[in-house]
């Protein structure tokens, strides 16, 4: 089995809308990294639609299956946290927030009525979204000196590395990141390189 080192994310935020028996429900969804970049999406929509009755969410991170979280703010347990995590799941994304903002239109729903108001909320939001292919990266430090410039830059480019950061002093410091299934080919070729298995170190950042 080959080794998967891709995930599935959106572009760019994305928004959608339902609406049923009077209530509005807007969805609204973000490509993030942090749990501090979901906090302060939460935190902004709260004031952007503080006469909104309930802003429910739910986000996954990074392409661990475990590293996610979902509210029903005040909403039935289980009615909108967790159908809002379907909507994410059923596409296979992570790195992603989607919070559902609900104005209340003064009939109740019922649990079944919730759950499908918040699911279709957040796939109208995602539908309009632009899904992305990423790639899980290992992260690198590499030191050495200025007289192997050429030859650290022609190991890591041909291995499809990315610099990151550089710095050109005594000695150079370069940090790159590079696709996990290909860190233990450019390993082999540092290790094996007659000037920079001697004169370079590397290191995990």
């Amino acid at each position: 089995m080959l080794f998967e080192d891709t995930y599935h994310s959106i572009k760019a935020p994305s928004e959608g809308l339902f609406k049923d028996r009077g209530s509005k429900f807007i969805g609204l969804a973000f490509p993030v990294k942090t749990e501090t970049e979901v906090k302060e999406h939460l935190h902004r929509l709260k004031k952007e639609h503080a006469q909104a009755n309930h802003h429910c969410y739910a986000f996954r991170l990074s392409p661990d299956p475990t590293v996610y979280r979902a509210s029903d703010d005040r909403e039935p347990s289980g009615s909108a946290g967790k159908p809002i995590l379907g909507a994410i799941n059923s596409l296979q994304l992570t790195d992603v927030l989607v919070v559902v903002v609900r104005y209340f239109g003064g009939s109740l729903l019922g649990v079944p009525g919730l759950i499908n108001a918040y699911r279709t909320a957040a796939q109208e939001a995602l539908q309009h979204a632009e899904i992305i292919e990423k790639t899980i990266d290992d992260k690198f430090e590499i030191q050495f000196p200025y007289d192997c410039i050429n030859d650290v830059h022609a190991v890591l480019k041909s291995s499809g590395a990315r610099i990151i950061f550089q710095e050109y002093a005594d000695p150079c410091i370069l940090h790159f990141d590079i696709r996990i299934s290909k860190s233990s080919i450019l390993a082999e070729r540092l290790k094996q390189h007659p000037v920079l298995a001697v004169k370079a170190s590397w290191k995990h950042r």
